[in-house]
């Protein structure tokens, strides 16, 4: 490989890893929100389960985000945000629903495929794209300005690759926690049996937690999107407020003011999935199947 070679590929790693850090968030909500999809299948099924969303990340990357991002930040970079405020939306759709069911509603919709694989991947694919929509748009924005398109592109590439390896690499992990406890529960030795018996103990409580991260993830996530993208598009009077409340918590150090930013945007994400989900009760109920 010749020394200007290595250069561009260089050039092109370190963007990819400045652009891509400030992304971190999401990735880390990404990894959190996924495993609550493959929660309740057989241990043989889990893996190919992950490997089927991870796939449809990728297409969602390679065949969807990246090229749309790459034309609509050349010759319309108007739409970005209105893009964002759906995304946003559906985010805080999702996130709600889980809420409600919380609370003993059953959604028809979803009573119907909680079993069915394919429903269940196509519903982990749609939310990562929103989720991969963000980390790609994040990481574009932080890339110079200056790059030219071939080295934009090359950054983007490693991001999409990097990302998504961290993001299911980890949920694979995670879902087969619990048949490495199993295996060490079999082992000669006591301390390894101790270990593996308190991973399948722990592994229900685990998954619990995780579909709670995962729930306030999205509507964190969800809120953030639609706040911050409705100032881009002339409504300020949220994000006004989310930036009122981050200047009062500064004194307070980062982590407050980090909580307090993530207290808000999930606050604002509730409000505006569960006024989502009113909206496709009474749209499902003035339906043909809701009359009477």
């Amino acid at each position: 490989m010749s020394v200007g070679l290595l250069a561009i590929v260089d050039d092109i790693l370190t963007a990819a890893l400045k652009a891509s850090a400030k992304s971190a968030g999401v990735v880390i909500d990404d990894a959190a929100v996924t495993p609550q999809y493959v929660a309740g299948l057989t241990p043989a099924r889990e893996l190919p389960v992950v490997a089927k969303i991870a796939r449809g990340s990728l297409i969602n990357k390679f065949a969807i985000i990246i090229p749309l991002a790459l034309l609509l930040t050349a010759f319309a970079p108007w739409v970005l945000p209105y893009l964002l405020i759906i995304g946003g939306v559906y985010l805080c759709f999702e996130g709600a629903e889980k809420v409600t069911e919380w609370f003993g509603h059953v959604h028809a919709h979803k009573e119907e495929g909680a079993r069915d694989e394919k429903a269940l991947v196509a519903g982990a694919v749609r939310t990562d794209l929103i989720l991969s929509t963000e980390i790609m748009l994040i990481s574009l924005s932080n890339l110079d300005p200056e790059m030219g398109f071939w080295m934009r592109l090359g950054a983007l590439v490693v991001i999409a690759l990097v990302m998504t390896a961290l993001v299911y690499g980890a949920v694979a992990l995670l879902v087969k926690l619990d048949d490495v406890g199993v295996k060490m529960e079999g082992s000669d030795k006591s301390n390894t049996r101790r270990i593996g018996t308190g991973i399948v103990r722990s592994m229900p409580a685990v998954f619990r937690v995780i579909s709670i991260i995962g729930t306030v993830a999205m509507l964190w996530v969800g809120g953030h999107l639609a706040i911050l993208n409705l100032g881009e598009v002339g409504w300020h009077w949220p994000a006004d407020l989310l930036h009122t409340v981050e200047h009062a918590l500064e004194p307070l150090g980062a982590v407050i003011t980090w909580f307090g930013d993530t207290l808000v945007s999930a606050v604002a994400g509730l409000l505006i999935g569960l006024a989502a989900v009113g909206v496709m009760l009474l749209v499902q109920r003035s339906g043909p199947s809701g009359t009477t």
